[in-house]
């Protein structure tokens, strides 16, 4: 999709309202467009088309059609951090299994262009870079949650459980977004299974 010289950072900054809603109207259209055809069937004159502006005016906002990627899974990832913030204080670990494993398989699998976006994360230097960014800010807040659950656990086992579990969460439920819906769902089951059982597990030992 990239390479590593490519600059994927937005030519403007939206500091006026005006110029915030022309970014998400590119965004917005942007997202639309790589859900339909993939980011690869995607061209910038199509986005510039769909969001009723020529191309040097996007351009004046977005360097490359990278950028305009990383801008939108930028949101994601803020919405994905949001959401977690949010619900992980008010519920139990065992709660939160269920909870937060179908809130974000739900918007893994309704997100625009989420599937398109993150499929190729690994063809893009700037995408890994920013799951990394994610996986390591979840990992702190589930750290710090443990530590307040389950405080026996020694501090070295807690993080890398941490890792561990939004890791193989942020894998499975991308994997599951991508199959029909049953199937999906079927495969999100299984996982809930799987963590249950490691956090039994887990927890057990220390005791």
């Amino acid at each position: 999709m990239t390479d590593e010289s490519i600059d994927v950072t937005p030519r403007r900054r939206p500091l006026q309202a005006r110029s915030r809603e022309r970014v998400d109207t590119i965004l917005r259209h942007a997202a639309a467009i790589f859900h339909e055809n993939g980011v690869d069937g995607t061209s910038m004159s199509a986005i510039a088309r769909q969001s009723g502006m020529s191309l040097a005016s996007l351009y004046r906002y977005f360097p490359n059609k990278p950028a305009i990627v990383h801008a939108l899974a930028e949101g994601h990832v803020q919405k994905m951090e949001e959401a977690l913030r949010e619900k992980l204080p008010e519920l139990t670990l065992s709660e939160a299994v269920d909870v937060l494993i179908d809130q974000f398989y739900d918007f893994y699998r309704t997100e625009p262009a989420y599937s398109a976006i993150w499929s190729g994360v690994e063809a893009m230097p700037e995408l890994r870079e920013l799951d990394l960014r994610e996986l390591y800010s979840n990992a702190r807040d589930l750290d710090a949650r443990l530590a307040e659950e389950y405080p026996e656990l020694p501090e070295e086992r807690r993080w890398t459980a941490s890792l561990v579990l939004l890791r193989s969460a942020g894998s499975i439920l991308r994997l599951a977004a991508t199959l029909p819906e049953l199937q999906g769902g079927q495969l999100v089951a299984e996982f809930k299974c799987m963590v249950r059982a490691y956090l039994s597990e887990l927890i057990r030992q220390e005791r």
